[in-house]
């Protein structure tokens, strides 16, 4: 399904689960304008103009440092899980290429190498929209799923491998559904690699004291947080490959590229928020 291009633009209801698309979309936008020389994503520069939506309370809330380090999360975010898919493509080429909670994150085309197969989870109200705005290539599929509900696994063709990824996801589950979730795509799919964002404790505390609570969402509370990725271990003996990196300066350092304030809070959040990219080899 190809995205309607003529259309009017798509209005956005505040208060939706539509809505949560709305803030990392803006940031990634934000980013690529700021700094070029780290960011380039024009697809995010022309779905926020193809949304009928206010983003003068993000723009408002992006022109402070503490806003502007937000957005620069969701881009560094963004490029280090790049990273990884290619990573896992250059051994397998015809891979499935999961993007769990996807929103209008467009990593697979990004990273797309010609043959590997793109697979993109979210809410029904969520795949509404990507369908319209993005819609589907010839080896790329949306599925509409609650990530807990395992059916859509059934949809997934990891025969020749497959890499499973969540942006801004699993802080939002609980730990038990964190470990099933995980837990599963280790079962289905040996030799699968998943790969997600985490904070530490005190990280996912002022993640809910501060974004969810911007973003306006209800139930602000702590959800899933590693202190120490190597916990994972614990949970069974397919957990015993897991390796992590900090995701602000573990793939490439963008300090040198940030003014003094901007630098002095990724170092901070490093240390003190333990932000991380985990990557789990089954």
């Amino acid at each position: 399904m190809e995205p309607d291009a003529g259309s009017k633009k798509l209005h956005i209801e505040k208060n939706t689960v539509q809505e949560t698309l709305v803030m990392p979309l803006y940031g990634r936008k934000v980013c690529s304008e700021r700094f070029p020389q780290l960011f380039h994503d024009e697809e995010a520069a022309r779905l926020v103009e193809s949304l009928d939506y206010d983003f003068s309370e993000y723009g408002r809330s992006l022109a402070s440092s503490a806003g502007l380090l937000g957005a620069l999360e969701v881009a560094q975010r963004q490029n280090d899980v790049a990273f990884e898919i290619r990573d896992y493509l250059a051994t397998h080429e015809r891979a499935a290429v999961v993007n769990m909670g996807c929103g209008l994150d467009g990593s697979f085309r990004r990273c797309d190498n010609g043959t590997a197969h793109g697979y993109n989870v979210d809410m029904p109200d969520v795949i509404q929209v990507r369908d319209r705005l993005l819609g589907a290539g010839g080896r790329e599929r949306n599925i509409a799923s609650d990530l807990n509900d395992f059916s859509w696994m059934d949809q997934v063709d990891g025969s020749e491998g497959a890499i499973f990824f969540a942006m801004g996801v699993l802080c939002y589950f609980s730990p038990n559904q964190a470990r099933a979730l995980l837990t599963e795509i280790g079962r289905r799919f040996p030799g699968s690699v998943v790969v997600f964002d985490a904070f530490n404790k005190l990280g996912a505390r002022m993640f809910a004291r501060t974004w969810q609570k911007q973003m306006g969402i209800g139930d602000v509370s702590i959800g899933f947080y590693l202190d120490d990725p190597t916990e994972l271990a614990q949970w069974g003996p397919e957990f015993s490959r897991v390796s992590s990196r900090s995701y602000m300066r573990g793939y490439q350092d963008i300090c040198p590229q940030l003014g003094l304030a901007l630098r002095t809070m990724v170092k901070a959040c490093d240390r003190g928020m333990g932000m991380r990219i985990v990557k789990v080899q089954f």
